[in-house]
């Protein structure tokens, strides 16, 4: 009975160390996804870094208890999976959100935005930001665009004085 006890703080030890490290956590019921699209999720998910789980819930809410993120609990009934990225803080809300416009059974319940507990619709709003190759491409356009304005009056200007001249 010790040893089951020992390995179960292990575990919740394992899962609280995840929630501690993550940059963003979501929180999804698979139930109604088949073996192929629950592995296709995976996949996609394991390419872009994000670790993707299945636990206990009574330890999951042990574990979110350790680091005061409790209001996440009520959401740790029935079957769950969890996602975990310890860098990108979009990718996981934004791979899953895109698997479950495909797949309606894949539904978002909750998750963990740098540590402090998001709604469902939170994730999803965070899922439709653009990546952050997205928001650099706009940055620079955005940089460019007083340099491109001066180019385009400067041989504007230079064309009407050829005109004149001509």
């Amino acid at each position: 009975m010790g040893k089951a006890i020992e390995t179960k703080k292990v575990v919740v030890q394992t899962i609280a160390d995840k929630f501690e490290a993550s940059a963003s956590v979501v929180v999804v019921d698979y139930r109604g996804l088949n073996v192929a699209q629950l592995t296709e999720l995976r996949k996609q998910l394991r390419e872009a870094g994000v670790e993707f789980k299945v636990y206990k819930n009574s330890m999951t809410r042990r574990a979110t208890e350790m680091h005061g993120l409790e209001a996440i609990n009520e959401h740790f009934t029935g079957p769950n999976a969890i996602a975990f990225s310890n860098e990108d803080v979009v990718a996981p809300a934004r791979i899953i959100n895109d698997f479950a416009k495909a797949n309606e059974a894949l539904e978002i319940k909750a998750g963990v935005i740098e540590g402090a507990v998001a709604s469902a619709d939170q994730m999803k709003a965070l899922a439709e930001l653009p990546s952050r190759d997205g928001l650099l491409s706009m940055l620079l356009s955005v940089l460019q665009a007083p340099v491109r304005n001066f180019a385009a009056i400067t041989k504007a200007v230079a064309d009407q004085k050829e005109e004149q001249g001509a």
